[in-house]
């Protein structure tokens, strides 16, 4: 536990002072020191910050600036588990409190809270707004409350859990003590939501920006998910951990074998697999390397894994902030990653019918389908991904360009395309608006299949009036008009495509619609640029090999006695920092971030001597520290 705080001492000093001798950091980034000094001193306040960019750390500080213990409410059990096994590495005194532990444990907990021995404590919703778990909260000495992921709360977030609607609680019960709420995506209905229900209207939101530059935003017209997923992969990003999404249990099995059968190392998660294999196979992506899960959407929410190199969908997810949420699991890190999308029509259909036939209200129908269209707006859009993304949260990039997604880095041509949606749209209507994609191209390129003969469509003026573009290129502009919302599916006949208001005035002429083309080339640009490492520089790429290696093993080694994941004994970037540097004294060694008080207590030794035996790859001398 750090020294207990000066009165005298300025907040902003002791804030300073406990982040670099218990986190081993050198200061703070962006928001975070205002998040800090603000809650430190008793205030409230709403947090939007991306994944990576240091949220933990603006509740898990004010908590030890304060007196009494932060009680941080979380719904991810590894998160919990994680977390806390990274404070207790950094000498915080943290527990948590959740359906994993024993009667015994639990009580034992609860007992270190009332004697004043933790300095946070994890806590789950569910449990929390018990009489029970109420009732001790009131016996002890709190120092703040943080509402992680606040975006469950919201009925218009992309992940509500009815068991946050509870949290309006602790502002009844506990007026005085100050309340933190965070998340990394949040549109402004979200948030809106979000300050209501946790009566906190009045307080100030702390908005981050939602840029995460070293993520590279790819998507690609799906034509073969899997194996383009494959190529993918072993193009890439052989060897590298990755997130691999998609939208049923039976699909993530399939892709999981496909992947293995590849000879990529793949492991399925979903909510039918037994309980002991989840857990088993979660536990091996977190504590090995090279691990690929192939999950339905739930998976990854709270894992803290920092070297996720690529993220990839096999399924349109529901919104921007859903995809915004899956991508920013990797690269946690800083170095760069990948987030990587097959997206077709069938996606756009599939979404839209799920809308169509849920439970929920006609309002809750109307928010999602505009937050579909935004995502659909996203995966067709010829300029920056980036751009267009960070606009969706608010943000205005000053540059027309990012230069690290694939439409910067290969723009794809666009076209005056009105005489080939004004073709689409007349088949759709010529053979009844009772078809879907696959039918209407037969008939358009002139393919006169069973199917086509029995419905008489290959004598229909329209028959073989767009021998002109090929399948491929048919798909792309039907995917494309259905995007702009010319061609819609129909809700009474699945698979269907039909035509919408806005169709009349292109069939007239009096819209305009721009379609784009994908070039033969931008697959193979993104792939020569990758391999050419024109990325985001990689922190400590300057590293010693041999020493990178031996200190990786020896954080192995650390791990496993410890049980814990290698990145809560080191982070990579600190392990890249010191090879880097290579420190020859305690003192030099301090100065790496990410080695606090506590860990160079505990490393400093082991490592000063790992160093000292390792030798420097080149005939130089090693730098001075």
């Amino acid at each position: 536990m750090p020294p207990a705080p000066n009165a005298t001492t300025d907040t902003a000093d002791r804030a300073l002072s406990v982040l670099h001798s218990v986190f081993g950091l050198p200061g703070f980034r962006g928001a975070q020191e205002k998040v800090v000094r603000h809650v430190a001193d008793g205030g409230n306040c709403l947090v939007l910050m991306p994944t990576g960019g240091g949220k933990s750390l603006c509740y898990q500080l004010p908590a030890l600036l304060r007196k009494g213990c932060g009680i941080v409410v979380s719904p991810l059990i590894a998160l919990m588990r994680d977390q806390v096994a990274g404070l207790l590495e950094a000498g915080v005194n943290a527990a948590v409190l959740n359906s994993t532990l024993s009667r015994e444990e639990a009580h034992e907990v609860e007992r270190r809270l009332i004697s004043g021995d933790l300095d946070l404590l994890y806590v789950a919703p569910e449990r929390l707004v018990t009489p029970r778990c109420l009732s001790l909260l009131e016996r002890a000495e709190i120092a703040l409350f943080a509402i992680d992921e606040a975006h469950c709360v919201s009925q218009w977030g992309h992940d509500f859990r009815p068991e946050y609607i509870g949290l309006s609680v602790i502002a009844e019960r506990f007026p005085d003590v100050p309340r933190i709420a965070l998340t990394a995506t949040a549109d402004e209905l979200t948030r809106k939501e979000i300050a209501e229900r946790l009566s906190l209207t009045d307080a100030p939101q702390f908005v981050a920006s939602f840029d995460r530059p070293n993520i590279r935003y790819e998507i690609v017209d799906k034509n073969n998910g899997p194996a383009q997923l494959k190529a993918f992969i072993k193009d890439r990003h052989a060897g590298d951990a990755g997130v691999v999404y998609c939208l049923s249990r039976a699909k993530v099995e399939d892709t999981a074998a496909a992947l293995t059968e590849a000879g990529i190392t793949a492991l399925p998660y979903h909510a039918g697999l037994d309980a002991g294999v989840r857990a088993r196979n979660q536990d091996r992506f977190i504590n090995e390397d090279g691990i690929v899960v192939v999950a339905t959407v739930a998976f990854g929410m709270g894992i803290d894994k920092p070297d996720v190199r690529f993220v990839a969908h096999l399924d349109l997810p529901k919104s921007i902030e859903a995809y915004y949420q899956e991508t920013g699991r990797a690269g946690r890190d800083g170095k760069p990653s990948t987030a990587w999308m097959a997206y077709g029509l069938s996606d756009i259909v599939q979404q839209r019918r799920m809308i169509d036939e849920s439970n929920g209200a006609e309002a809750f129908k109307r928010v999602s389908i505009r937050k579909l269209d935004a995502l659909v707006a996203l995966a067709e859009t010829a300029g920056c991904r980036r751009r267009l993304l960070l606009s969706y949260f608010g943000e205005s990039p000053a540059a027309e360009t990012c230069g690290n997604c694939d439409n910067c880095l290969s723009p794809p041509k666009v076209r005056d395309g009105k005489v080939i949606a004004q073709k689409l749209l007349s088949c759709a209507y010529r053979t009844g608006q009772r078809f879907g994609a696959m039918h209407l191209i037969d008939v358009l390129v002139g393919r006169a299949t069973e199917r086509v003969k029995q419905f008489g469509h290959d004598q229909l003026s329209v028959f073989g009036i767009g021998r002109e573009l090929n399948e491929k290129q048919w798909r792309a502009a039907l995917r494309q008009v259905v995007a702009m919302g010319h061609l819609a599916p129909d809700s009474e006949a699945y698979g269907a495509l039909k035509l919408t208001e806005t169709s009349r005035g292109v069939l007239k002429g009096e819209t305009a619609v721009m379609l784009r083309e994908e070039t033969a080339s931008t697959a193979r640009a993104i792939r020569s640029k990758s391999r050419r490492g024109d990325l985001v520089p990689r922190p400590g790429q300057a590293a010693d090999a041999p020493l990178l290696a031996s200190l990786r093993a020896w954080r192995s080694d650390i791990a496993r006695k410890r049980g814990v994941p290698a990145y809560v004994v080191l982070h990579d970037a600190t392990i890249d920092g010191i090879a880097a540097a290579r420190p020859t004294t305690s003192g030099q060694l301090r100065d790496i971030p990410g080695i606090g008080d506590k860990k160079l207590e505990h490393y400093g030794d082991e490592l000063l001597a790992l160093i000292a035996a390792a030798r420097p790859s080149g005939s130089g001398s090693p730098p001075d520290g």
